[in-house]
């Protein structure tokens, strides 16, 4: 007769091991995210190129026009939701890591309820004063159809972005829960949404504004589809009520938010304002070569934030959670890969882009190899400082930042101006690049510094 088999006991779980876990957990999260990410950032870029021909046979070239002036309008609102979205995001990731839903319920309820009233006051005054508004002159909207059309156009387009901004904040409390690559996907569906929308619209021969409608209800349904789920199935304790909303929670988002606001309207001006800066000092032939050259690059500095976006959150995690070290090790790693992305882009559009805008857009660029460059060497800077900037943005450091981008709009400013007119378009970049050494740089260090000073000083209360 056998003896019963030995039964070795598990080996215990060290704090080291159980820590580790949620370590774990939260890289994968952040690996599958970013590669989520760009996956339908591919989406969103392939959408529009379907949409334009149909588009564009559709409504012909006076309406479609029209159509595309509208929509910079809601371009230019992008700071329609206050920082709010901004402020919860990074309210909710040390709730997700304590487990502290009731708290997070508050946050999510106070933000739905604040944006909620506010886009209710936008549209009640949008629709009331809409008769007043001479909108076809606003617009440039000549000839007798496209006049017509001008108020019916802004009305469909501007009533959806702004049903959208309360709807969006799904969004913002998916990326805090780290649930980045169910988020894109939601988005990248409702960026193909889009598609059998319009088709449909132009089979059934819908109106024009009904064509429009069409093409500016996937992102409104999309946040519709994806605000069920999550609240209904994913994440059910989230779910927004009138009551759970209280006026501390409201506050605190409000002051925070406001800081990210102003800092948003600030990179926005300082960003943008070179094409103004070449307009009054060069000539508009400069401004085409420089904006051309511009849009390209621009779509590095998309793909930097996109892969930079869910540190945020898990950054807000690993803080909550005492990982100060996981924080400092995922930052070096991103400064490297997010740097390594925009040498080896920003490389290949310096050496490539002359004969790629040619080719693309007929554009030979006054400034050259050295306009490129500039742009280059700015994206690839900025590549460099987002990991900084999502620390930062994760523990509510703001006001670093803000004198930061402040200091840099004062000094890049009349420093552009000069440089354009004494070496031409391409200094305007190389400028505003050194400009971002001198200034934005050592505020970014030292609220990465702050934040987590900040972290450790929270770390050693309950030991006092």
């Amino acid at each position: 007769m056998t003896g019963a088999p030995t039964v070795r006991p598990a080996p215990p779980v060290t704090v080291a091991d159980a820590a580790a876990l949620p370590a774990r957990d939260r890289q994968r999260r952040l690996l599958t995210g970013m590669a989520a990410t760009v996956v339908c950032r591919a989406v969103g870029v392939v959408t529009p190129l379907v949409l334009i021909p149909v588009l564009l046979r559709d409504l012909g070239p006076d309406l479609y026009g029209l159509w595309a002036a509208v929509g910079t309008v809601t371009a230019m609102a992008a700071f329609a939701d206050l920082g709010l979205g901004n402020g919860l995001m990074t309210r909710l990731a040390p709730c997700y890591a304590t487990g502290d839903t009731p708290r997070a319920r508050r946050y999510v309820s106070s933000a739905y309820l604040l944006l909620t009233a506010i886009a209710g006051l936008i549209l009640l005054c949008l629709w009331s004063t809409s008769p007043l508004v001479p909108w076809s002159g606003l617009f440039g909207a000549g000839g007798d159809t496209a006049g017509a059309a001008a108020e019916p156009f802004v009305l469909a387009c501007l009533t959806a972005f702004v049903v959208n901004v309360p709807l969006s904040l799904v969004v913002r409390v998916q990326f805090a829960y780290q649930q980045v690559a169910q988020s894109n996907l939601w988005q990248a569906l409702g960026g193909l949404m889009t598609v059998p929308l319009v088709l449909l619209a132009v089979y059934v021969d819908l109106p024009p504004v009904g064509v429009v409608t069409a093409s500016v209800a996937g992102p409104v349904l999309t946040n519709l589809l994806t605000s069920c789920w999550v609240y209904g199935r994913a994440l059910p304790g989230l779910r927004p009520g009138l009551r759970a909303a209280d006026r501390a929670g409201a506050r605190e988002l409000l002051a925070l938010g406001g800081l990210f606001l102003l800092l948003t309207i600030v990179m926005s001006v300082a960003i943008n304002a070179d094409a103004l800066v070449i307009a009054h000092v060069l000539q508009m032939r400069d401004v085409t070569d420089f904006a051309v050259a511009a849009r390209l690059f621009a779509q590095l500095g998309v793909l930097i934030s996109l892969v930079n976006v869910p540190l945020w959150s898990a950054n807000g995690d690993a803080l909550a959670r005492g990982e100060l070290a996981w924080v400092r090790r995922t930052g070096r790693r991103m400064t490297i890969v997010s740097s390594g992305i925009g040498v080896t882009v920003g490389t290949g559009l310096v050496i490539a882009g002359g004969p790629l805008l040619e080719a693309w857009a007929g554009v030979r660029p006054a400034g050259g190899v050295w306009l490129l460059a500039g742009l280059a060497g700015w994206w690839i800077l900025l590549a460099a400082m987002s990991p900084c900037f999502m620390v930062q943005n994760a523990a509510g450091v703001v006001r670093p930042q803000l004198w930061g981008w402040t200091l840099y709009l004062a000094v890049s400013i009349p420093l552009k101006w000069y440089a354009a007119g004494r070496y031409g378009v391409a200094a305007v970049p190389i400028t505003g690049t050194l400009v971002y050494l001198l200034t934005v740089v050592p505020g970014a260090l030292y609220g990465y510094r702050l934040a987590c000073g900040n972290h450790l000083a929270r770390a050693k209360e309950p030991h006092r």
